[in-house]
């Protein structure tokens, strides 16, 4: 099951109480106050690791408590400090403060860390309030109570290219032709229910990530066909790559699915429509497929067009040529405007 929002409760644990104690051995009447401090609660900590690839573990149990701390004791013991709770969650989940919505954290790296609810301090012992008056002091602090949070977890998908197309277009077969990735292929629709991420690796040790976006239909804009689900996985991408089914199978019009893709885009979040891209014209192996190219190379000018096969894994090195080159050129990415797009929740 692939999960890619879900709402979670945070609690840290609480610091231990202070001790109020006095020294009690033999010869030694008036030993004064020994009493140790409360240990600190435990923190709760989001982690981010490339081997987690959905929230579905948080779906399942949304409260996490971290441990207590210790209470002080006497002879100077301090508590024990409370252990941390940790959460694992996939790379690219965005912390969203469930009440304000305000984005708390973008955990876009292998191995960082959010402090979601800082632990309690321990209470101080009775030994701490020895004054000139007071030289047997009963007082101590109880410890501090942790913080306590309700979190919104969104994940949207981390990768330099992400495949855009409708449904049945080739996305998958390409991405299997290109990467080791290996997501389920089959000749009917909405084979793909989730992004899936695959490394190309070249010969030079250069490498990029695509993720192969679910299919989009008209309306998705409109979360017609669960399209918030998918569109949300693309913001991430700093390059699309529209692949089309020039065969017209299911009696399509590449052209038309063109205009239908970048429609879509342009009404769910207009920045994105202007990403650098280019067109994979995909099965060319089909009968219709020539006629279909020629309309679509006199119609965009402006874009790159390469012609594949990726059932046959025909031409796919081409694209792939002509992603590096773009990835190479392109400037550095403004991540105040990442922030702002990424910031923003789309409900259902």
């Amino acid at each position: 099951m692939f999960i890619d929002r879900t709402k979670i409760r945070v609690e840290a644990g609480h610091g231990g109480r202070g001790s109020a104690s006095f020294r009690r051995e033999k010869f030694v009447p008036k030993g004064g106050p020994d009493g140790g401090n409360g240990g600190s609660g435990g923190d709760v900590l989001l982690r981010a690791d490339v081997g987690e690839h959905s929230l579905v573990s948080l779906r399942f149990k949304p409260e996490w408590k971290a441990e207590r701390g210790g209470d002080g004791g006497s002879r100077h013991k301090n508590g024990a400090a409370g252990k941390p709770c940790l959460i694992i969650v996939p790379v690219g989940t965005l912390v969203f403060d469930q009440e304000t919505r305000e984005l708390l954290c973008d955990l876009k790296e292998d191995g960082q860390e959010f402090l979601a609810a800082k632990g309690g301090r321990g209470g101080k012992g009775n030994m701490h309030f020895v004054s000139s008056v007071n030289r047997a002091p009963r007082q101590f602090q109880p410890g501090e109570e942790g913080e306590a949070r309700d979190l919104y977890l969104v994940l949207k998908t981390v990768a330099d290219v992400g495949l855009l197309g409708m449904p049945n277009a080739g996305k998958s077969t390409f991405l299997r032709a290109v990467t080791a990735a290996r997501p389920k292929t089959a000749p009917y629709p909405f084979t793909t229910r989730h992004p899936n991420v695959g490394v190309v690796e070249m010969d030079d040790w250069f490498r990029f990530t695509i993720a192969d976006i679910p299919g989009l239909l008209e309306g998705a804009h409109q979360n017609f066909g669960l399209g918030h689900e998918f569109l949300r996985h693309i913001e991430r991408c700093r390059i699309l790559c529209y692949v089309l089914d020039m065969g017209g199978c299911d009696g399509r019009d590449p052209l038309q699915d063109l205009q239908v893709l970048r429609d879509e885009l342009e009404h769910y979040e207009p920045s994105l429509s202007k990403r650098p891209s280019l067109i994979v014209a995909n099965k060319m192996d089909l009968p219709e497929a020539q006629a279909a190219l020629q309309k679509l190379q006199e119609q965009e000018k402006n874009l790159e067009i390469i012609p594949v096969c990726a059932e046959l894994a025909e031409n796919t090195d081409a694209v792939i040529d002509a992603l590096r080159q773009m990835l190479e050129q392109l400037p550095e990415e403004d991540e105040e405007q990442l922030t702002r797009l990424l910031a923003k929740v789309r409900e259902k």
